[in-house]
């Protein structure tokens, strides 16, 4: 393995002058902003659908935000890389926040879904620039302590996010949840504007709006097929079939521009590349996993265990506390065994945690949640920051915003279309369990699945039909952890991908 180079150096006459511990502290707490948000709403939403209604649209206050995050992060690293990490990062902020303000202000379940998605255009330059400014300031060797420090930060927002997620919902207001974040990005912004600095040689480029307008719309349509598909329309039928092959035309269209363009929004030479490829691969399921238990373990808790909010937020806080404690000790493994073999490790985790959410059931107790939780978190923390380290190695600073882009667009998508496909599980679940409930029970449930409404907030209603409702959200979330078992299993492919040494520094051609 050959040695690496300081990442400061500067390459065609782009410069980095910064003082490194207070650019990392504003990098982590912008790393917050985007960490507490995720973690905050998860156990929020049961008091949200309470407030304004639309269950089987809960998921794309997941979605929604996700998807905008993964279609902008590509043109976001392609900024960084022609204008300089400063710019595109307060961009990102400013944009999370007013995001923030919309989403605190919405009066309905629709607006609400809109405000997300210009928090998502924020988040989609604050997660990827940070890792970005990591890798231009600090080496290989001590990337490995640094990516600790930053998962540390989840595990902060592990414990604040679920604990003010329950404390607002119960006391105060859901509202509250996303007004938290304005001081936390205020801070951020201003460490960054007061220490970070860099000099960039500006020069004309071409910015690939074309290819950026096709990603984005067929992302779109892949997501909103499967999110609505047996749902809001059969799988097999023509809305269904037209949106999928819209989606897929449009991703074909993107390749073809990607191949003529001049500076292309997501070059495809990253997908020439073993490392890079079984790296955003590996991405791809860290974010699907992520999601399917972020969303649906606290809805398990809630409505199935019949927890509180606040209980369910500590069950998913286990997921977030093994996550970095297993990112700070990935660092000294994959300096001896490698990143690819360090990261298998992490695909074991993450299988053997998914296993253990398939046996819980009405009878678990909120402790086998949480110990599910928390192997996953080893295993994600194993399997993600090694290969996130590993992408970034391959390249120089040119070019470092773009493979790490492409890396967090991976773990985006994954999330967005995880968050899509395990929502169209849960509500076809819970539609086949409501059009054919007891003859006692027979009109006196809701025809759709806001049903649940009657069990999710920790009420102890025991009543026949809150019973009824009780058991079909059991099957739903058991049919989407027995999902999160599938696409686990696909990380270990993706790593068989990646070679076993990875040369770093290799600049492409």
């Amino acid at each position: 393995m050959s040695t690496a180079v300081p990442a400061t150096t500067a390459k065609k006459g782009v410069g980095l002058r910064s003082e490194r511990g207070p650019v990392l502290a504003a990098v982590m707490l912008s790393t917050g902003l985007v960490a507490l948000d995720s973690t905050i709403i998860a156990t929020a939403v049961p008091s949200v659908v309470r407030d304004l209604g639309g269950f089987s649209q809960f998921p794309w206050l997941f979605s929604i935000y996700l998807l905008t995050q993964a279609v902008t992060v590509p043109l976001y690293g392609k900024f960084a890389d022609v204008l300089g990490r400063r710019p595109v990062m307060f961009f990102g902020i400013a944009a999370f926040l007013a995001g923030s303000v919309l989403c605190g202000a919405a009066w309905s379940m629709p607006v609400l879904i809109a405000a997300r998605a210009v928090q998502g255009i924020g988040a989609g330059a604050v997660q990827p620039i940070s890792m970005t400014m990591v890798g231009d300031l600090y080496t290989v060797e001590e990337r490995a302590r640094v990516q600790g420090y930053l998962a540390g930060v989840w595990a902060i927002a592990s414990v604040v996010g679920p604990t003010l997620g329950g404390v607002f919902s119960e006391y105060l207001s859901w509202r509250w949840i996303f007004f938290v974040n304005l001081p936390l990005g205020a801070i951020a912004a201003w460490m960054l504007y007061r220490k970070f600095t860099e000099r960039v040689e500006r020069s004309r480029h071409r910015i690939d709006y074309t290819g950026a307008a096709l990603l984005t719309f067929g992302c779109t349509a892949l997501i909103l097929a499967l999110l609505e598909g047996g749902v809001a329309w059969g799988w097999a039928s023509a809305p269904s079939l037209l949106i999928f092959a819209a989606g897929v035309l449009a991703l074909i269209a993107f390749v073809l521009v990607e191949q003529r363009a001049k500076e292309p929004v997501l070059p495809l030479w990253v997908f020439t590349r073993r490392t890079l490829v079984g790296g955003s691969l590996v991405a791809l399921v860290v974010g699907a996993v992520m999601m399917g238990l972020s969303s649906y373990l606290p809805t398990y808790a809630q409505g199935v265990l019949g927890t509180g909010a606040l209980t369910a937020g500590f069950a998913l806080a286990a997921l977030t506390i093994g996550w970095p404690l297993a990112a700070s000790l990935s660092g000294r493994v994959y300096m001896k065994i490698g990143f690819r073999d360090t990261a298998l490790i992490g695909s074991a985790f993450i299988i053997a945690g998914g296993v253990l959410t398939t046996t819980l059931g009405p009878d678990s107790s909120i402790w086998a949640a949480a110990g599910s939780s928390f192997v996953l978190g080893i295993g994600l923390g194993l399997a993600a920051s090694p290969t996130v380290v590993a992408v970034q190695s391959t390249v120089g600073w040119e070019r470092r915003g773009v493979v790490t882009a492409t890396n967090m667009f991976s773990r985006s998508l994954g999330s967005a279309v995880g968050a899509a496909l395990f929502g169209a599980i849960a509500n076809a679940t819970l539609a086949g369990r409501f059009a054919h409930p007891p003859a006692e029970l027979a009109g006196k449930l809701p025809d759709s699945v806001d049903a649940t409404s009657l069990v999710l907030g920790g009420h102890a209603d025991h009543s026949a039909a809150a019973g009824f409702v009780r058991g079909a959200l059991a099957d739903a979330t058991h049919n989407v952890f027995l999902a999160l078992v599938g696409v686990a299993v696909l990380s270990v492919v993706a790593l068989v991908l990646m070679p076993r040494k990875t040369v770093q520094l290799e600049f492409l051609d």
